[in-house]
């Protein structure tokens, strides 16, 4: 992914930066023009960032799990519809026969395209095994938690292996990100890793025949696909940054799926457009605002509260969610295990209790800077609270990011950038299980995606405890501690689960994860 330049927003009213940062958004993805596909049906869907490459093994979420839903297959797939659950896809059978073992057999006949062969449960085994290997540094380890090892018992058949009991393993390891499936023969011949221009072979009900860095992947249909074929000739997967800029490209015909800003839910409700339907989902995001712990300026534990304090998440929800969302209790949605019923801090700010911690601390005004993804929900929430974090003594510089500069903010091995961070605000996707949520700000994920250099050792053993514990209530009661651990900590103040508004055109039947993912591959022509 292209990395650029920091911007800093100057000195403008909110109208004139908002509007700018608009304007600004809507043209930088360049225009989007919807081509007929030679064979006819032609989908356009818009994903918020661009995806990093065709690897799944440094995938950094959700968008890249939405191109290889199109290009790769897994041994199960999430259901699409209303409640969560998981499918067949390259395994005609799985099954849990303890605790610690998985048995499954492949369907037979599936192909990998390019002349590659069929795939195999040899494919099955090096794809997760390549995931924990230390020497591959995959990002992505976390999510297989306590797996060791898959034992091929035929061309077709295997037993994944855990060192201890994994509930997650149904909800994230084999659904998600690590339980794509890449061809052995083709990554060792890559050389290790897929880094090439184009991925060496695939295996989904789609291609890629083109990648435009900054705008678009175009896919088609895989004609070595082993399921039933896709309904759409060409796919192009489409990178517009802003909700707003998606909007306007989904009113010009250009996209024919978008998820919309929740600013325009109510209008688009009241009067939809023409030959488009509109559904509102419950989002298992979660955004915050993190604080490096470790920055000279918050080393004072009381510097840390007083932002906490400071933070008016009602606020932030109004003008930045219109109220669409609601303010949340931590990293863990309702609905799921360990979701608290409330935060340990009020979401209302209180201004003077974090102007008198200051003073405790020695300080009369604090200074310190937020960064922010170019995107006008983002954008529109740091305006507030540079407008009212005032009232508390603070006074709050803005740095705006585009997608690749900003993923790399708190990155340790990109640098020493890391340290001149002081606060991010940042939304991170979720899968149905709390162990997603928690896997990324334990110590050993400091410098990767922990970025407040959060280390706490009761946290990183109930993490351990939580992910292999089978009673749900007993899960429930530790996930509960770890986000009050995590906002005693003073680096995180939580902000909201938001929304998924996703506008499509009637002419399409779309597939979506509950939470309104959308999962490409499973969409119809109506």
């Amino acid at each position: 992914m292209t990395r650029k330049p920091a911007s800093l927003i100057p000195d403008l009213s909110r109208r004139q930066v908002l509007g700018g940062l608009a304007a600004l958004s809507a043209t930088s993805f360049g225009p989007v023009t919807a081509w007929a596909s030679a064979n006819g049906k032609q989908l356009n869907v818009r994903l918020y960032s661009e995806a990093d490459d065709f690897d799944p093994i440094d995938a950094s979420g959700l968008i890249d799990e939405m191109l290889y839903n199109c290009i790769y297959r897994k041994l199960i797939q999430f259901k699409p519809g209303d409640e969560w659950g998981h499918q067949l896809d390259l395994a005609e059978t799985i099954e849990q026969v303890d605790p610690l073992k998985i048995a499954f057999t492949i369907k037979t006949g599936q192909m990998w395209s390019n002349g590659f062969g069929e795939i195999t449960a040899e494919d099955v085994k090096f794809s997760m095994e390549r995931i924990i290997d230390p020497a591959m540094k995959s990002r992505n380890k976390a999510d297989l938690g306590p797996f060791t090892h898959v034992e091929v018992t035929g061309t077709h058949s295997g037993i994944i292996h855990l060192e201890k009991p994994f509930a997650p393993i149904w909800t994230i390891a084999l659904p998600y990100i690590t339980g794509n499936v890449v061809c052995k023969k083709a990554v060792e011949a890559a050389g290790g890793r897929i880094n090439t221009a184009m991925p060496p072979t695939v295996s989904g009900p789609y291609r890629v025949v083109e990648q435009r860095p900054g705008e678009r992947w175009v896919l088609e249909r895989n004609p070595d696909f082993g399921g039933t074929p896709a309904d759409f000739d060409r796919v192009d997967l489409i990178m517009i940054v802003d909700e707003s800029a998606a909007e306007i490209a989904k009113e010009a015909g250009d996209v024919n799926f978008t998820a919309i800003g929740p600013g325009s839910v109510a209008r688009v409700q009241a009067k939809p457009p023409a030959g488009t339907e509109l559904r509102v989902h419950p989002a298992l995001f979660y955004v915050w605002i993190g604080l490096n712990i470790e920055h000279p300026k918050f080393t004072d534990p009381r510097v840390r509260q007083a932002i906490q304090h400071a933070i008016d998440v009602p606020s932030i929800v109004e003008a930045s969610y219109y109220n669409v969302a609601e303010p949340s209790t931590g990293i863990i949605a309702p609905g799921l295990i360990g979701h608290r019923k409330a935060s340990l801090i009020p979401p209302q700010a209180d201004y003077a209790k974090a102007r008198a911690l200051l003073t405790e601390a020695g300080i009369d005004r604090l200074e310190i800077t937020l960064n922010v993804l170019n995107n006008v929900i983002f954008t529109t929430a740091a305006q507030v609270l540079q407008a009212t974090m005032v009232q508390a003594g603070i006074d709050l510089k803005i740095e705006v990011h585009e997608s690749g500069s900003f993923w790399t903010l708190g990155v340790a091995s990109d640098g020493d950038r890391w340290k001149t961070v002081e606060l991010v605000m940042k939304r991170f996707s979720m899968t149905p299980d709390p162990f997603y949520a928690t896997a990324w700000f334990t110590t050993a994920e400091i410098g990767n995606w922990n970025w407040e250099r959060f280390s706490n050792a009761e946290f990183d053993a109930l993490h351990e405890a939580a992910m292999i514990e089978t009673d749900s209530a007993k899960r429930d009661t530790m996930y509960q501690r770890m986000q009050d651990l995590m906002e005693e900590s003073g680096g995180y103040r939580f902000i909201t689960h938001g929304v998924t508004p996703n506008l499509y055109d009637t002419s399409i039947i779309p597939a979506t994860r509950p939470d309104g993912i959308p999962l490409v591959q499973y969409f119809r022509a109506a």
